[in-house]
Parts: structure tokens; sequence; C-alpha cells
């Protein structure tokens, strides 16, 4: 009976312990949690040295200019990897060497492209899942000759699931890069859910980057990353109109505007049968009057047959991984797209893939 009675005594105090613990973590992250506020101008920064840099690149009418956007999955997504918000097994990236060769390769792929605008998502600055490295370090390294301008979107108290592998304390953000000259720069916090799965999809935005153009008005580069995780109608709603409201008031101004990003929105007019829930398709009857998807100006289907986005629930597999086009551009009708390519690196790097478009402005 006593033996009982101790064992009994040990339970109780072990879950009051737990109890105790649990309740102060929940504190912790409930007090951690802050948003950036909204409406900040972002620094504007120049990577490589002053000998990389075009001191005459203008954008102006008869010009033609390369832009890419790329989703380069905080280093993480070998063909191998799977996240476990998707259903897959991992939270953080391999290893340390995986995030450095990883990113290291898309920095040279772009720079082998040589755009002369450039939009990527999902860059680390100091993470746990991917070991601390500072990846936009790294993405300087290879691109140079480059203004650019770095949103934050993402900063987490340590998220202690999933308890095989806690995911952590993170920070990561969006970084524009234009071989022209930014001399406006703006950070727009999205709305977003205020449950408890903001404590997943934490403080999303979206940039704008504002280069000047020989005539006197602005080309302005929107950069987004839409929100996917515990997201519902009325936020996806909410964002897309507070993005598009801020894209028109810069088209009325007479400036040439161009969205690019990872939309987590199919951007192609089609489905499939076999979509999951979260490859919505994008509301293109919502876009405002005077702009436009510019994948429908590709030249061909075949250069947007290849999808930007594969499903992370598991290993890729070509024919079996599910896949979906995310990333794109939306343009004002002052833009004129004169070539649109998905990129196929066969998801080598990322669990996207990055989209090209040539462009002029009239």
């Amino acid at each position: 009976m006593k033996k009982g009675k101790k064992i009994g005594k040990v339970v109780l105090i072990i879950l009051a312990v737990l109890v105790l613990v649990t309740g102060i973590y929940c504190a912790y992250v409930l007090i951690d949690y802050d948003r950036l506020p909204d409406k900040l101008t972002l620094e504007v920064n120049r990577s490589g040295s002053d000998a990389d840099f075009d001191e005459e690149f203008q954008v102006k009418e008869g010009g033609e200019y390369l832009v890419m956007t790329y989703n380069i999955g905080f280093g993480a997504y070998t063909k191998d990897y799977s996240f476990f918000m998707d259903g897959g097994k991992y939270s953080w990236a391999e290893d340390e060497e995986s995030v450095l060769s990883g990113v290291s390769a898309m920095g040279m792929a772009i720079s082998d492209i040589d755009p002369d605008f450039i939009l990527v998502q999902e860059v680390d600055r100091d993470g746990t899942r991917s070991y601390h490295i500072d990846e936009l370090e790294i993405l300087n390294q290879f691109i140079k000759g480059y203004y650019y301008d770095f949103a934050q979107n993402y900063d987490s108290p340590f998220l202690f699931f999933p308890p095989w592998q806690p995911h952590g304390a993170n920070v990561a953000g969006m970084v524009t890069y234009s071989r022209g000259e930014i001399t406006d720069t703006i950070r727009r916090s999205f709305p977003i859910s205020e449950s408890l799965s903001k404590f997943v999809d934490l403080d999303r935005c979206y940039s704008i980057s504002r280069i000047p153009t020989e005539n006197g008005k602005f080309l302005c580069i929107y950069n987004v990353h839409l929100s996917a995780y515990g997201s519902n109608d009325e936020i996806r709603e909410g964002q897309l109109s507070m993005l598009f409201e801020d894209m028109e008031a810069d088209y009325e101004q007479g400036n040439y505007v161009i969205c690019g990003g990872d939309y987590n929105h199919n951007v192609k007019e089609e489905t499939t049968e076999n979509a999951p829930e979260w490859a919505y398709l994008f509301p293109r009857e919502e876009l405002p009057i005077g702009f436009h998807m510019a994948i429908d100006d590709a030249k061909t289907p075949e250069d947007v047959a290849h999808e930007t986005c594969r499903s992370a629930d598991q290993p890729y597999e070509e024919g079996v991984t599910y896949t979906v086009t995310l990333d794109g551009f939306i343009v004002s009708d002052n833009v004129i797209v004169k070539e649109y390519q998905n990129v196929d690196y066969g998801y080598e790097y990322s669990d996207h893939d990055p989209v090209l478009m040539k462009f002029g402005i009239e």
C-alpha cells in the first residue's frame, strides 16, 4: 500500500512538472511573439565592389531587361528532402554542408543567368532549421554588382515541434536585387490569421522596391510570398486585396509595376483532378484593371510546361510527386512581356524552380 502511494506521488509530481514546463513554454511563445510594424522603410545595400557595378544602367523605353524570381526553400530542399509541415519527415535541412552547397549552387545558377532584377524568397538569416547560416551572405558572394534590400517575413520563437526534430527559432525573409539604384523602399505587413496558426505563419509581408526610369517614372518591383499553412479564404482575400491596392496606386501614377514571387496559388488557368487543397487557383478575376498574369504572354506552351513547385510530402520522384506552378509575375499593361519561361532545374536545389521574364517598358 505504501509503495503504491509513493508511486502515485511520483507520478503526480512528474505530471505537475510537465504542466508547469508546458505552461512556462506557452507563456514564452505568447510573450515572444511580435510582428514588425507596417510601412517600414528597408535599408538598401550594395553587393560586390564598385568595379562590379554598371553605373550607366537605367531602365528606359526600347530597352530589354531580365527579371528572375526564385524561392530557395531555406537551402534545405534536396531531391531527397521532405518537410514535416507538408506531411513529410524533416524539420531541418540535412546538415550544415547541405545548406552551404545548396545555397551556393543556387547563387551560382542565378549568377550564370545574370538577370537585371532578382526576387528571392525563403532566405534564412539565422535559423535552427538551416544551422544558423546567413544565406544572404552566401548569395552575395555570387550575386555581385546589385543594389538590394531585405524584407524580414519570419521570426519565430523556439518552436518545440515536431518532437523528433524541433523546428526551433528562425529568422528569414525576401531579397530584391536590382542593377539600377533602388531609391525608395517599403515593407508592407500582410493581414494574417489571429488564431494559433500565426505561430507557424509569422509576419507575412511584401516589399516594394522603386527604381527610377529614364523618363522620370519608376519601375516598382513587388516581392511577395503569400501565406500557405494555416491560412483561410478571408486571410487570402485580405492579403491579395491589400497587395492589389498598392499595385494599382503605383500604376495610376504612371509607374511600371512588376509583382513577382511565390503566390502559394496555382497561377495557371487550369487545375488537375488530384490537386491538393493548398493548390488554389489564383483568382485572376480579382486583378485590378490594367494588370494581367505574365505567364499568359509566354510564346509557346513548352516555355511554361515545367511546373515551378513540387510537393514536399515525400522525396521527389519524377512522374509521381505532385507538381504545380505557384511562382511567377503579375505586370501592369505598360510593361511589355517579351519572353517568359519556367526554368527546369528538376528541383535539384529547392522545392521550387525559378521563373524568368524578359520585358520592356512603354
